[in-house]
């Protein structure tokens, strides 16, 4: 694993308790405050994966130069 891998799974996994422990101690009895941290963290996953994605294709672009 390479560091910025590490580094993103360590910052997706704060993301993760964090809006856990909001949505558990969300004074709100409505679920509008639950929904919106729900379409959040969604939307972040969203653009983690687009990250990673990211990062995948630059591993496998240098890894085929120093191939060649």
């Amino acid at each position: 694993m390479t560091k910025q891998t590490k580094i993103l799974g360590g910052v997706l996994a704060g993301v993760a308790l964090g809006a856990a422990v909001a949505m558990i101690l969300s004074s709100d009895k409505n679920s509008d405050m639950k929904n919106k941290i729900n379409d959040w963290f969604c939307d972040l996953f969203d653009k983690s994966k687009d990250k990673l994605a990211s990062v995948a294709d630059m591993v496998k672009e240098r890894s085929s130069q120093m191939k060649a």
